[in-house]
């Protein structure tokens, strides 16, 4: 396991390095192979926040928290990933579907610099062929109302999203 501690308005601590370090490494018994922790802490006006992203084979998790407390925070959101990863492993082992090591889906984020007011962030990332159901339980771990990936099936784009009825839509393109 890898731990990357950044801090935005705020001066990490060996006493808070050591203790997020110990805290992450209560995630370690859900994984085999080597996985990657990019965490930012933070502090706003009297709230300590912590970011979470988790990225291993595939798999993305985000978490956060705020408290006045970031000792607080820090074990709040290690209890969100835990509930992910359980809530993810789940629902693998009962579709019986495994992840594929050898996939990487890990985002990258690049601030636009352009001043073209409509679009704030770009952000890319490398689009791994899974089927639908893959696609709505990763968009589900996500938290997101979308999801990008690459159909299976098809070999073409396509876009999960979730409707305002609760049930999900597939955006396929049409090229005629």
């Amino acid at each position: 396991m890898r731990v990357n501690l950044k801090g935005k308005n705020v001066q990490i601590t060996d006493g808070i390095k050591e203790y997020a370090e110990k805290r992450f490494q209560k995630l370690d018994k859900y994984f085999d192979k080597e996985f990657e922790v990019n965490a930012t802490l933070s502090v706003e006006k009297d709230l300590h926040k912590i970011d979470v992203v988790l990225l291993f084979s595939g798999l993305v998790l985000k978490g956060e928290d705020k408290t006045r407390d970031m000792y607080t925070s820090i074990d709040n959101v290690i209890d969100k990933l835990e509930r992910q990863i359980r809530k993810y492993k789940t629902r693998i082992n009962r579709k019986g579907k495994q992840i594929d090591p050898k996939d990487e889906f890990i985002p990258t984020v690049e601030e636009d610099t352009l001043d073209i007011p409509d679009i704030v962030k770009t952000k890319r990332f490398a689009i791994k062929p899974m089927s639908k159901e893959e696609a709505v339980l990763q968009m589900g771990l996500l938290d997101h109302s979308f999801f990008v990936f690459l159909n299976a099936d098809s070999d073409e784009v396509n876009v999960i999203y979730r409707r305002n009825d609760g049930q999900y839509g597939l955006i396929e393109p049409d090229f005629n």
